[in-house]
């Protein structure tokens, strides 16, 4: 696999997701990162996303609920080079019915190597990082060549 340098823009785009059980602890954390997360293009899954509006008047891109094809939006999001940051509280305790889904979103995230969140803690850490409010430099896999050189 060939890679290139992709440029993140010091305004990222991030994709909010939360299990139901962890929604909670997304609203809080995004209420306490407020100010900084107003800077930058939020996305989220339905409910996530609009809860988040409701609660702190932040515009969010509201795309489908997640068992629904809201995670496979935002992994289509990463994979198209839209979404540069991925914030998924995810709830490591309860089955998902939808649990493919979110093993691809993380596997994109992997794939695309952008920057994941899973937990306040990590939120935290990724949020109040320098690197957070700057342009960043990422490898990120080059299929120009691939795409090229496919047969038709």
């Amino acid at each position: 696999m060939d890679y290139k340098t992709v440029s993140m823009p010091a305004t990222r785009s991030i994709a909010l997701v939360a299990h139901d059980n962890m929604k909670p602890a997304l609203l809080d954390w995004a209420d306490k990162h407020h100010d900084l997360l107003a800077k930058h293009k939020l996305h989220a899954t339905g409910t996530t996303g609009s809860m988040i509006s409701a609660r702190l008047g932040l515009d969010v891109n509201k795309l489908i609920s997640g068992p629904m094809g809201g995670d496979q939006q935002i992994g289509a999001m990463i994979a198209e080079g839209k979404i540069d940051t991925l914030i998924f509280f995810w709830d490591p305790l309860e089955a998902q019915p939808h649990d493919p889904d979110i093993k691809a979103l993380l596997r994109l995230a992997a794939v695309w190597n952008i920057p994941v969140a899973c937990n306040p803690a990590s939120a935290d850490m990724m949020i109040t990082s320098s690197l957070f409010h700057t342009e960043f430099e990422r490898a990120a896999p080059d299929y120009d060549s691939y795409k090229a050189n496919r047969p038709t």
